[in-house]
């Protein structure tokens, strides 16, 4: 178990709301949501890529009531932290590629916040792949990462998400971001950019193939 899980669940039933409140030193998620609802008012199915504990998740169910939403991760928490309804809200622990496999083209809206700085650079690119894969005709993809730079706020996140979660993480410039992105969808797909508070360092990414 890496560090992070460790010290969180020494909160008992607070756990929770101090996940919560870290997290939001760095992002505002609500905001996030928001936004991808702006930039896609209406979904029908939507796969969360890297869900986490569902602290996304949540705010997506209650932003799309009407939607089937199905939230992957690779971690054995998948989900642990959410408190929505589940009626049309399923977690499934798994990559990507296997949904890919066997759900092609099904999914009018994916959304890959913060994950892809976890995973190695030389699988990053498959991943794109795979939703690329998953997303229906004129479906909508929304991903959300941080931006490096050299600013105090990032080398705090940097130090943190390292210390917390154990991985070798790696963050990629804006450009670096753009790049990877066009390099699966398409320059002319990725239509769309916007800031997320509380920190510039925040990226969305608008992308329609």
């Amino acid at each position: 178990m890496t560090i992070g899980p460790f010290i969180r669940k020494m909160f008992g039933p607070y756990e929770r709301q101090i996940s919560e409140a870290y997290r939001s030193i760095y992002i505002d998620i609500d905001a996030f949501v928001e936004l991808t609802h702006q930039w896609k008012p209406k979904a029908n199915k939507i796969l969360e890529v890297g869900c986490g504990e569902g602290a996304v998740t949540q705010r997506l169910s209650a932003a799309y009531p009407d939607a089937k939403i199905t939230a992957i991760d690779i971690s054995p928490r998948v989900g642990r932290l959410y408190r929505g309804l589940l009626n049309d809200v399923r977690f499934v622990r798994c990559g990507v590629q296997e949904i890919a496999a066997r759900e092609s083209g099904q999914y009018d809206l994916v959304v890959l916040s913060d994950v892809l700085h976890h995973v190695p650079l030389e699988l990053r690119q498959g991943i794109l792949d795979s939703v690329r894969t998953v997303l229906a005709p004129k479906g909508t993809f929304v991903f959300k990462d941080w931006q490096r730079n050299n600013t105090p706020i990032h080398w705090l996140c940097y130090a943190s998400d390292r210390w917390l979660t154990g991985d070798r993480i790696s963050y990629m410039t804006r450009n670096e971001m753009r790049e990877c992105l066009a390099l699966t969808f398409g320059e002319a797909a990725l239509v769309g950019e916007a800031r997320v508070g509380p920190w510039w360092n925040n990226i969305a990414s608008l992308v329609r193939p």
